[in-house]
């Protein structure tokens, strides 16, 4: 499929039209929030303190007077190092689990599979806080953890895909040619699990802005120096009870990001994924070997007759 068409038919769903544009939104920001913010987000004045929104603060201000606009935008440059930097951990983990639990020696995937069947057992925020309990939080922890954690489920999930894909007769046909592993696993197995990865990297990279923010506010992710949505939610929430207001743009933030990561990718996965497609008239079409062959028809081809075999007079 080629890039135009694909970026055309993922705008055309509306899950991914929000996805992709709102991680443009994020993504720009973090940029933009590297040099120039409206206000220092780490500025206090308590004379300042609890200011309704007004377009001096579009957000209004916090406890110690700090603009809560500066400090979400600053913010989103930590959401998208974290997201991004655990996306690249889970990727490496988990394409190096699959490859691993699929390619060798009988023994060998029958020991990645018993390794992934118990590194799935451990929730990923508990093996956060006790990597942060062990070195002490930081944004490395969070990547670290959420990386290994989510690289597993990864693995997990395209090992059987990519066994499965490793059967078919071209694959085969490849390593008769004497095509190398790696090379059979970047030209035709990647390529054929990409949906199913691109699905699960997403959620990787949900869970990692959702496990850094509820480390930073329990005190475990980002340093106090350090912008984070979940940092600011944990020194607003002493206060919901008087300004229930303040804490709904941090919560926003994250709950519109996770969305939009999840959305992007079922929607990447509906347009990269041939059997998910929809054809003209708004019928699936069949894929073979040599592509899209069409709607499918309903009606079952007549059968082709049975050559009549004349019988030989005796």
């Amino acid at each position: 499929m080629r890039r135009g068409a694909f970026v055309r038919d993922l705008l055309r769903r509306p899950q991914g039209a929000f996805g992709l544009g709102w991680l443009t939104l994020v993504v720009a920001s973090a940029v933009v929030s590297r040099f120039w913010t409206p206000l220092d987000p780490f500025d206090t004045d308590p004379y300042s303190a609890w200011l309704t929104p007004s377009p001096g603060h579009p957000f209004g201000t916090d406890s110690v007077g700090r603009d809560i606009f500066s400090y979400v935008f600053a913010a989103t440059g930590t959401t998208v190092v974290v997201a991004v930097a655990s996306g690249v951990v889970a990727t490496v983990v988990g394409v190096g689990l699959a490859a691993l639990g699929s390619l060798t020696a009988r023994w060998v995937r029958e020991s990645v599979a018993v390794l992934i069947d118990v590194l799935v057992a451990f929730p990923t925020l508990l093996i956060a806080m006790a990597l942060a309990a062990a070195f002490g939080g930081s944004l490395t922890v969070v990547v670290v953890a959420v990386g290994i954690g989510y690289g597993v489920s990864i693995a997990r999930v395209s090992r059987s895909e990519i066994r499965q894909v490793a059967r078919t007769d071209y694959v085969l046909a490849a390593r008769a040619n004497g095509l190398g592993t790696g090379a059979v696993l970047r030209r035709h197995l990647l390529p054929n699990v990409a949906p199913v990865f691109v699905v699960q990297l997403s959620l990787s990279m949900a869970t990692s802005v959702l496990a850094e923010a509820g480390l930073s506010f329990l005190g475990y992710g980002a340093p106090a120096d350090t912008a984070s949505w979940g940092r600011l939610l944990s020194d607003l929430q002493k206060f919901i009870g008087i300004h229930p207001g303040s804490v709904v743009w941090p919560g926003l933030a994250i709950t519109l990001t996770v969305l939009a990561l999840n959305l992007l990718g079922d929607a990447v996965r509906d347009a990269s994924d041939p059997r998910l497609r929809s054809g003209r008239g708004g019928r699936a079409t069949e894929t073979g070997p040599g592509g899209p062959s069409g709607p499918t028809d309903p009606t079952p081809p007549a059968a082709h007759p049975r050559p009549v075999t004349p019988e030989v007079v005796s």
